[in-house]
């Protein structure tokens, strides 16, 4: 698989397509909620970057998994959240400014801390026996995550504050984009796999939905932590649940070449919109329900000026043209 170039090439050209979809949906004024209303921000981006990994090497040692599928899973819980997390923020009435913003900051951060834990996770789970030994090169790790991660996300925001309404438009086609790509990768990967992709599943699938479960469980428990409101809740929840597969299988692919190692990013990348879906629904029918904030903790809201995809700018070009 490493000499695939379609792996090889076209998979980080495709991620660096994905980001940038991430930076089309931020303005750097935005960024003044994390000075103001840090709390839901700051524990939930720990939770994501620190805490679900940790979870993901306590699954694998608890379930005793292989060991690619135990380095697989601990790359994908050491992801960070998914660009779809700001759709569904968005569709489950949750606080838009809160998700853009935790899928941002999760995604430089981890920068450092994804190839931290993934190569953490070679060395304690490898020790049994591998037919091909894995080795992660960590400088080309954090090199290609600044050119396809921390790069792009900066085009877009320059973007964005250049030519707001074409950036506007673009939001969509790069999420559509998005998820064709993970299609895309999915049936890449049961192509590699076939010849023990059932006894794969097996072993890869419940330590994943137990991931997912946890990381929405968790996203609950920092926002009443933070005395915040159901809405931040839901948010954190989808933060949290939701996860750029795309990354852990740039990352399983490209740099391990292994399509085992993928498995549990593959997997993850399709069950978390059924969670998902489930977490929208209880966002709609549940919008009006508060938690009990915290003495001088004010809920982190959606800013005028941020939209999906609409921008305060064309909403008063359209009221200019109704006068």
């Amino acid at each position: 698989m490493q000499g695939n170039a379609l792996i090889q090439i076209g998979l980080p050209i495709s991620l660096f397509i994905i980001m940038m979809g991430v930076g089309l949906t931020l303005r750097l004024r935005d960024f003044h909620n994390v000075i103001h209303y840090p709390r839901a921000l700051i524990f939930g981006t720990l939770a994501q970057i620190i805490v679900l990994p940790l979870i993901g090497f306590a699954l694998a040692w608890a379930l005793t998994l292989p060991p690619a599928i135990a380095v697989g899973l601990v790359i994908i819980a050491a992801c960070p959240g998914g660009t779809t997390s700001n759709v569904f923020a968005f569709l489950a009435k949750g606080n838009l400014a809160l998700s853009i913003l935790m899928t941002a900051v999760a995604s430089l951060i981890t920068m450092l801390t994804l190839p931290f834990f993934a190569s953490h996770a070679i060395d304690v789970f490898t020790d049994r026996a591998l037919e091909e030994p894995l080795q992660l090169p960590l400088l080309q790790t954090i090199i290609m995550l600044l050119a396809v991660v921390f790069l792009p996300v900066m085009l877009g925001m320059g973007l964005r504050g250049w030519k707001v309404q074409l950036a506007g438009r673009l939001e969509g086609a790069v999420g559509a984009f998005g998820m064709l790509v993970l299609v895309a990768l999915v049936v890449l990967i049961v192509v590699q796999s076939r010849d023990h992709l059932v006894e794969l599943l097996v072993q890869a699938g419940p330590p994943v939905i137990a991931l997912n479960l946890l990381g929405i469980g968790i996203g609950f428990a920092v926002a009443r932590m933070a005395g915040h409101d159901f809405v931040d809740g839901l948010t954190l929840a989808l933060e949290l649940g939701i996860k750029n597969s795309t990354i852990g299988l740039t990352l399983a692919l490209t740099l391990l070449g292994s399509a085992a190692v993928a498995m549990p990013a593959a997997l993850y990348g399709l069950l978390m919109f059924v969670s998902a879906g489930v977490l929208v629904g209880l966002g709609r029918r549940n919008a009006h329900v508060r938690l009990r904030p915290e003495k001088g903790e004010v809920p982190l809201h959606i800013p005028d000026d941020v939209g999906f995809p609409d921008d305060r700018k064309a909403s008063k070009t359209r009221s200019g043209k109704r006068s």
